[in-house]
């Protein structure tokens, strides 16, 4: 197969399943983006990852990565190698003393793992060309394809998050991530480092 390379561009709440949030990768050296439909705790564990938080406790992706580690167990890649009605398949990619082994994994897990070990996502021609969205240059420049994805709530949580004291945010900082609740975590850092500037 050959590998078209996938980064990880947006990751929001899905408009069309309840619960659920959308993951948006986009293939590098092009112009299509591929949404995946994720659950809330493989995307709680992404995003962590890709805000660099310290959960109060390690999540299972944390688990997994401190125990390939202990056994000298690499994550060489992600790849996205199958879809079948509307549901992607996953493989990690690993390397033990040479010996390189794949193993089956579901498409969240598999990029919350990869995240962590920093390793590259792909995913093939056959993929994207059917799941793929491509986006003309405008839409590219304004990032309208993950507005699609975009909660209607969050202006409303801005909103809240900006008429705090930053006492408050620094407490409600605490108790979110005390709560596990990154993503709410997240946005209260943004606003803190934003006014502290």
């Amino acid at each position: 197969m050959d590998k078209i390379k996938l980064e990880i561009v947006g990751l929001s709440y899905s408009q069309t399943q309840s619960g659920a949030y959308a993951l948006v990768l986009s293939e590098v050296e092009g112009n299509r983006r591929l949404p995946i439909i994720i659950g809330g705790f493989e995307a709680q564990a992404i995003a962590i990852e890709l805000e660099k938080m310290t959960p109060t406790r390690p999540l299972t992706h944390d688990l997994f990565k401190k125990f390939a580690d202990s056994f000298s167990v690499k994550i060489k890649e992600v790849v996205i190698y199958k879809l079948v009605e509307g549901i992607f398949y996953s493989k990690l990619i690993c390397e033990h003393e040479d010996k390189i082994t794949e193993i089956d994994a579901r498409t969240s897990d598999a990029i919350a793992i990869g995240v962590r070990f920093e390793c590259p996502i792909f995913t093939s021609e056959d993929i994207l060309s059917s799941a793929g969205i491509l986006l003309d240059e405008t839409e590219l420049e304004d990032d309208e394809f993950l507005s699609e994805f975009e909660d209607e709530n969050k202006t409303e949580e801005k909103e809240t998050i900006s008429a705090q004291s930053i006492n408050d945010l620094e407490k409600q900082l605490l108790t979110a991530i005390d709560n596990e609740d990154y993503e709410l975590a997240s946005k209260i850092r943004d606003e803190i480092k934003k006014r502290k500037g």
